[in-house]
């Protein structure tokens, strides 16, 4: 005769696989990759987010997850300092400023750097690009993406015809066709093609730098998405 078993004994739980992310600790590591040099835009390219996600975060308006919040604190000062960014969103972005007319020439004379620089960059000849001047050229962008290059003179109406053919010959696409969230993310490709787009009104000269870390800079304004130019 056999005897039915005995209940078996509980399992004591095991313990949980996944951290859990707290929002201050992620809000702290951004606010001192910030205070070491750091932009919300190479923070979150060395972590391989969006800006805006690290900018949320930051603020508190977006809870942090696992995958981003382990993302983050894997990024260092020194990683920052050491990063070269893929150049993606660079080009594009300097391709659709070049829809509005402004060519190399003077997206070079704004920034402070080497024509040659922003020409290679503009063709895809550089497959990466540095932190500084990566921000410099997205706060550049920011303030000229829906304005006109000027008109002035005989030389400055032919820089811009030359820019205008060029995104033309190119099929390049403006402004308004790109998605801000995803424009840094390596890979993006923009859904819309080259448009005629006339802006809203002539850009304003910038000398260099471009780049301010004060927000009142005209090329340190958060430009609004959607916008027609």
């Amino acid at each position: 005769m056999t005897t039915s078993p005995g209940p078996r004994p509980a399992r004591a739980p095991t313990a949980a696989t996944h951290s859990v992310a707290v929002p201050g600790d992620v809000g702290d590591q951004v606010r001192r990759l910030r205070a070491e040099g750091g932009t919300y835009r190479s923070i979150a390219a060395a972590a391989g987010l969006a800006p805006a996600t690290v900018h949320d975060l930051a603020a508190g308006r977006r809870a942090p997850t696992p995958a981003t919040a382990g993302a983050l604190m894997k990024v260092s000062g020194t990683t920052l300092s050491r990063a070269r960014l893929d150049a993606g969103g660079t080009r594009l972005r300097l391709r659709a400023l070049h829809v509005m007319g402004h060519g190399s020439a003077r997206i070079a004379r704004a920034l402070g750097t080497r024509e040659m620089t922003i020409r290679s960059l503009t063709r895809s000849d550089s497959a990466t690009v540095s932190a500084a001047l990566r921000d410099a050229v997205a706060d550049l962008y920011d303030a000229w993406w829906d304005k006109r290059a000027p008109e002035r003179d005989r030389a400055e109406r032919a820089a811009a015809t030359a820019a205008r053919r060029r995104a033309i010959a190119g099929n390049w696409c403006a402004g308004a066709g790109l998605d801000d969230d995803h424009l840094d993310a390596p890979g993006y490709k923009p859904k819309s093609k080259w448009k005629p787009a006339t802006g809203t009104g002539t850009a304003p000269d910038i000398q260099p730098p471009a780049r301010s870390r004060n927000s009142k800079h005209p090329a340190a304004q958060h430009r609004t998405p959607g916008r027609q130019p």
